[in-house]
């Protein structure tokens, strides 16, 4: 019956992927707005929803650890895992906004989590944590990104084609039961995978390092892999940009807000490796003479994840 069910969990992420793609696609182009610009916002919360619930819960529950865990590694695993194989499928195009705008604020994201949770490195504080002060600078830091990325989007020509539009209620239907799917999906697919895994004598740390990152960020593999496969690279590329700014300053802002985050057993290490994820994203685009993330990084992505599991589990 786990098996079934897992099965079960595994098409309801493929399926709301297909759907979400689409319905938010025919969001852009009812609103000429961007696809990557529909893959930062809309797209990215939407798929980063468990990763709020475990880390909100968690919060609540005083679990700082996990609050914080959760997030590091689905940044790990957006970054390393998700572009580096959406980058072996298709090699995914950087544009000059994404170059000097999108990608060097998740990287200043990352640094200003490495400022504001390790208290102790840079001397402001006897213990490593986030303050509900820290918490609620993160929180407006993402909504000013959000109102300024919105409001300077350059909007795509219009289109000349007499393709008629998507109908309004078919749209939003698409968009809503896709998240739904996605995120219905991740957990029935995460909770099987996890029972699964301990039958099997997998020890308890290695299924939190591995399948719990993994498994919160499912929604954003399927929807990033669904929608590079669709051509719309931009919008993958904005799903995984999106959802890393909005882990750090929204996630962590909200769950700080409710009950201050100490670090615990999360090491500097951690939070280090987070930020290298985003500054190799960042650098690939100067890589091969093209503004792109190629197989080769895309390659070396998986491999530096693998890299750091080993680490973790040894």
């Amino acid at each position: 019956m786990d098996i079934l069910l897992l099965i079960v969990g595994l098409a309801l992420i493929l399926v709301g992927a297909n759907y979400l793609t689409d319905g938010a696609s025919a969001l852009a182009q009812r609103l000429r707005m961007p696809e990557f610009l529909i893959g930062l916002t809309i797209v990215a919360i939407g798929t980063s929803m468990p990763e709020m619930v475990v880390s909100v819960l968690s919060s609540i529950n005083e679990q700082s650890e996990m609050a914080i865990g959760n997030v590091v590694g689905s940044n790990l695993f957006n970054g390393f895992v998700i572009l580096g194989f959406c980058a072996v499928i298709r090699p995914i195009l950087f544009t000059k906004n994404n170059v000097r705008f999108d990608i060097p604020f998740s990287v200043a994201a990352s640094l200003l989590l490495i400022l504001l949770a390790l208290d102790t490195l840079v001397g402001t504080g006897a213990t490593d944590s986030i303050s509900r002060i820290d918490g609620a600078i993160m929180l407006a830091l993402y909504i000013a990104l959000m109102i300024y990325t919105i409001r300077t989007a350059e909007r795509p020509e219009k289109s000349e084609t007499t393709k008629k539009p998507m109908a309004v209620w078919l749209m939003a239907l698409m968009i809503i039961g896709g998240l739904c799917g996605l995120i219905f999906g991740g957990e029935l697919f995460l909770d099987k995978a996890t029972v699964i895994a301990r039958s099997m004598g997998v020890p308890d740390s290695v299924i939190a390092i591995t399948l719990v990152a993994g498994g919160t960020s499912l929604p954003e593999l399927a929807s990033s892999a669904f929608s590079l496969i669709k051509g719309k690279a931009d919008m993958a590329l904005g799903n995984v940009i999106g959802s890393n700014i909005f882990n750090v300053l929204g996630i962590l802002g909200v769950a700080s807000l409710i009950n201050p985050l100490t670090m615990g057993n999360i090491i500097p290490f951690d939070l280090l490796v987070v930020l290298l994820s985003s500054v190799l994203i960042f650098l690939s685009a100067f890589t091969f003479r093209r503004h792109a993330l190629d197989r080769t990084e895309g390659i070396l992505f998986l491999a530096l994840y693998a890299g750091y599991i080993y680490l973790l589990i040894q």
